[in-house]
């Protein structure tokens, strides 16, 4: 298997994945500033949707989204378990891996595209300006929420888990953007803190 990895928090998911795993793999790096992930062959053989990252199996085939991959290598080699070893665990992860996608990192990425990443984004994909400003606050409201919600140490509870990695990652390229985590956040300043320390950290940066 290889991974096909650009800038961006997405692809650094799946690589935090891993090294949480202690799986390693080759990385293809793609230009997504020139414009490779959206011409063939890359769209072509690889990704028809253009996005980066995507897991390419030993039989040609390919998985993309974040969520599908990580699911997939989970299953490959269950431990340390970063979805669930039993159902209740799993849908908790689910649960809260798609309320951190939803209230935060899809309103923070679009944020950026239409905004600071305008001029890269704009001829690649419908933008919208004048949503920006709102799709940040949307983010930040999402954050609020997380933190009213927050009973620690992780995201789901005491486990580690895929939410926490998608949430990190998110929030780090935010503070990169204009979209710093507020400081008035504690329990999240904290909880990210505590992130950051973890070595797969470092070497998915």
């Amino acid at each position: 298997m290889k991974l096909h990895v650009s800038i961006g928090p997405n692809p650094r998911v799946v690589k935090m994945f891993l090294a949480e795993k202690g799986l390693e793999m080759p990385f293809v790096t793609v230009d997504l500033m020139g414009g490779e992930n959206r011409q063939a062959p890359y769209n072509v053989s690889v990704n028809p949707a253009g996005q980066t990252p995507a897991l390419e199996l030993d039989d040609g085939g390919c998985l993309t989204e974040i969520t599908a991959i990580c699911e997939y290598l989970e299953e490959r080699q269950p431990s340390p378990p970063l979805i669930g070893t039993t159902a209740e665990e799993r849908a908790a992860t689910r649960m809260w891996t798609r309320r951190v996608d939803i209230k935060v990192c899809e309103p923070m990425a679009n944020g950026f595209r239409y905004a600071e990443g305008l001029p890269l984004f704009e001829g690649r994909m419908r933008c919208l300006p004048e949503a920006a400003p709102g799709l940040k606050a949307v983010a930040k409201d999402g954050e609020e929420w997380l933190e009213g919600q927050f009973k620690g140490p992780w995201i789901a509870g005491k486990r580690f888990t895929l939410a926490d990695i998608l949430l990190f990652a998110f929030l780090d390229f935010g503070t990169q953007v204009g979209q710093p985590l507020d400081p008035g956040f504690g329990k999240l300043g904290d909880w990210f803190d505590r992130v950051k320390a973890r070595p797969s950290a470092a070497a998915s940066a």
